[in-house]
């Protein structure tokens, strides 16, 4: 059973930055395919950013692209997400999910990305942005 726990998460005025973190343990596949998604109350969880740490396959969700790198540390387990240029519409509970298959992040990267199809989540982190 993979175990994922995220960190990094606070508060920052508009322009500002955060990097969340996401440490993974009890893997039992070499390669995942790995993602940040987020969400606010009443909506579905959005895919934001992920990679498969087996190839170079990478995803952004369009509202990102520019402002947020996702990268992963083999050594460490560790997946990131440094974000930049904080808006308050990126105010969220950020979550890190893991799914065993790469095609996970070939949808996300072609902008079909579903949650359904992580199976490991962590506990998620709030990030609140304001004006």
């Amino acid at each position: 059973q993979v175990r994922l726990v995220e960190s990094g998460g606070g508060s920052v005025q508009a322009g500002g930055s955060l990097t969340l973190s996401c440490i993974g343990s009890e893997y039992t596949y070499s390669s995942y395919c790995m993602g940040w998604f987020r969400q606010t109350p009443g909506k579905k969880r959005e895919g934001v950013a992920g990679l498969y740490t087996g190839d170079d396959v990478t995803f952004y969700t369009d509202s990102v692209k520019g402002r947020f790198t996702v990268s992963y540390d083999n050594a460490k387990n560790t997946l990131s997400l440094q974000m930049n240029d904080l808006k308050p519409n990126d105010t969220a509970m950020y979550y890190c999910a893991a799914a065993v298959r790469r095609q996970p992040c070939v949808y996300c990267s072609g902008g079909m990305c579903d949650s359904s199809d992580f199976r490991y989540w962590g506990q998620g982190t709030q990030v609140t942005v304001s004006l």
